[in-house]
């Protein structure tokens, strides 16, 4: 299944590389740009958009208040945000506006080929230079009291392991790659994890996982 793709970025250059480098990209459908927050979400609202690939220095609405804006029009659009600096309130600010990834704009045009189809997979992505950030961060959100902290999930020895798996940004087609499983075992294996971790989604299973050391 094909994914159009936003690529939203203020500098032409490299709009013009992000664009070069999905050309022809087997898993993608068309390819939309936008120079800015605004047109961003104009464009979002008038077609079809699956996975938004945002700078988060943008002019005047930065990329941190346009994804909060879009994902309030769609929870289930992707979002890679793309920055060439890592602060750590940029990167948990961007965390808690919905992004699903957070790249550095050093990282290698096939890498990020990757990275968007694991996140149109399902899964989430940080770069290994802020992984620590997001570590820390999930150790210290109060959110889970003594008790859960100390709960039985009843994982498989199978689940435990594609879990870990989550939590490293692996997509549900490598997870099942490097067990050799099948995609459909995988899927199902996942289901399972987000049930017993009373969870919504991958990211939320992974964040727990860290802050309580199930895995």
């Amino acid at each position: 299944m094909t994914q159009n793709i936003l690529i939203v970025e203020d500098h032409e250059l490299t709009r013009f590389g992000l664009k070069t480098t999905f050309d022809g990209v087997d898993y993608v459908g068309e390819i939309f740009e936008a120079e800015s927050a605004e047109t961003a979400i104009e464009i979002f609202k008038n077609n079809s958009i699956d996975i938004i690939i945002m700078d988060l220095g943008l002019p005047k609405m930065n990329g941190i208040e346009a994804t909060k804006h879009i994902k309030s029009l769609d929870k289930e659009v992707k979002i890679v945000m793309l920055t060439s600096h890592n602060d750590e309130k940029e990167v948990l600010n961007s965390l808690k506006a919905g992004a699903n990834a957070y790249c550095s704009k050093e990282i290698n045009p096939q890498r990020l080929v990757q990275v968007v189809q694991s996140v149109a997979d399902g899964a989430a992505w940080f770069d290994p230079s802020v992984a620590h950030i997001v570590l820390k961060a999930s150790a210290n959100t109060p959110d889970l009291d003594a008790e859960n902290n100390s709960k039985d999930y009843d994982l498989t020895t199978r689940e435990a392991q594609i879990l870990k798996l989550m939590t490293e940004g692996y997509s549900n087609m490598e997870i099942a790659q490097m067990l050799v499983i099948s995609i459909n075992t995988t899927k199902a294996h996942v289901a399972n994890i987000l049930q017993k971790l009373e969870v919504d989604d991958r990211l939320q299973a992974a964040l727990k996982a860290l802050k309580n050391k199930i895995v």
